[in-house]
């Protein structure tokens, strides 16, 4: 068999993969398992996107669409940025992806040249690092400590940046703490970024809605204007209206970067799904009710979940602020034994002997690059998520 390419060998599989086949296997065997590791949300499409596309189809839009996005899905992305983040980009200055992680490769693929550093603050999404070696890049993690609420300090930021530094990556509200920025810790960011214009700043902002007890989100171009030149404005559809399926982001930038994605997409996918572009217009530019009611239920999940894992010995979970994870510490369970017999050592131990024991699937700290910590995604019922941290404290207590 011929060698497969190098760059793979910079590429880790994702430790998700390895929960996520688990939890199958188990399911498969007839078990009852849980899953909170999946960060999708648990609603329907908004019915108003599911028939925009269902008549586009109809009619005939089942054609090769533009590699940039359907002019009108791109002014229904310009409005939304007026509407939501008071951003004014220009037509030509907006591209649709195939899904917001195409959107992180085409900007990653115009602006990486081999040993560029890419600062990504940590706890991170798994697959940021990852996408930054396929870039040829260098990612270079910036801890964002419990004790900070899990946001990146400006004088770690600062301290971090070099003249091989190309791009920083934000994610705020963050998966998988749910940490968010306020508008005075954004803009101490932004201050430290107008010192170094070399260094390109690429903001993922899916979980914008997604905020809770009067947060107000905000973003660093809409914070710092002077920074907009410089800046990839990401979001998409699929976590503000449960579109995950439909595989649709956006980026709003600097004209000759988005030239540049273009130019990046268009060899490796073209345009987008012109079906699920007419969904995307219908959410953007329909009512924009469900959106706050939804975060009111998720909302109202977290309190949940944050009450009842700290009732679970040698848990502590912080309340954060948006997104639907939270990211509790372990460090009281560890060194113990579980019911099952499993030495419980680390956080990935804690993970799959949560699995194999109580059949609660969540994800270990360590796949986001800081431990002892759990990702926990609250996206599904409530009666599920009581009865998973039910066995979450069964499973604590147990423990000797």
């Amino acid at each position: 068999m011929p060698a497969l390419a190098e760059r793979l060998s910079e590429v880790s599989v994702s430790p998700i993969v390895a929960m996520s086949t688990r939890a199958r296997a188990l399911k498969a065997e007839g078990h009852q398992v849980i899953s909170l590791a999946v960060g999708e949300p648990d609603f329907p499409t908004p019915p108003h996107a599911v028939e925009a596309a269902h008549q586009a189809a109809l009619r005939g839009d089942t054609k090769y669409p533009a590699q940039d996005g359907s002019p009108a899905l791109k002014k229904a992305i310009q409005a939304k940025f007026r509407r939501d983040n008071n951003l004014d980009y220009a037509l030509d200055e907006i591209c649709v992806c195939n899904g917001g992680k195409q959107v992180l490769m085409n900007a990653l693929f115009a602006t990486i040249s081999p040993g560029d550093e890419v600062l990504i603050p940590t706890p991170y999404w798994a697959s940021y690092g990852e996408m930054v070696k396929l870039a040829s890049g260098k990612p270079v993690f910036v801890t964002c400590p419990q004790n900070n609420g899990f946001k990146l300090r400006p004088e770690d930021l600062d301290a971090a940046i070099t003249p091989k530094t190309k791009m920083l990556m934000l994610n705020f509200p963050n998966n998988p703490t749910g940490a968010a920025c306020t508008r005075e810790e954004m803009q101490a960011l932004a201050e430290v970024m107008l010192k170094h214009p070399h260094v390109w700043i690429l903001t993922d902002d899916m979980y914008e809605h997604l905020v809770f007890d009067n947060f107000e989100f905000c973003t660093i171009a809409e914070v710092e204007p002077r920074l907009k030149g410089r800046v990839i404005t990401v979001n998409g559809v699929s976590k503000t209206y449960a579109m995950t399926g439909w595989r649709l982001g956006f980026a709003g930038g600097p004209k000759a970067l988005i030239k540049a994605m273009v130019n990046m997409q268009g060899q490796i996918t073209s345009g987008v799904s012109t079906i699920s572009q007419a969904a995307a217009i219908a959410a953007l530019e329909g009512p924009q009710d469900m959106v706050a009611e939804r975060a009111g239920i998720y909302r109202q999940r977290r309190d949940l979940v944050v009450e009842m894992l700290n009732q679970a010995p040698g848990i502590t979970c912080a309340r954060p602020e948006g997104a639907f994870y939270v990211y509790p510490n372990l460090a009281g369970c560890l060194g113990k034994t579980s019911p099952g017999g499993r030495r419980i050592d680390t956080d990935a131990d804690f993970a799959m002997a949560l699995l194999e024991e109580k059949l609660v699937a969540t994800v270990q700290g360590s796949a986001y690059g800081m431990s002892p910590y759990l990702r926990i995604s609250y996206a599904t019922d409530t009666d599920s998520l009581r009865e998973a941290c039910t066995r979450i404290q069964d499973f604590c207590r147990a423990l000797s």
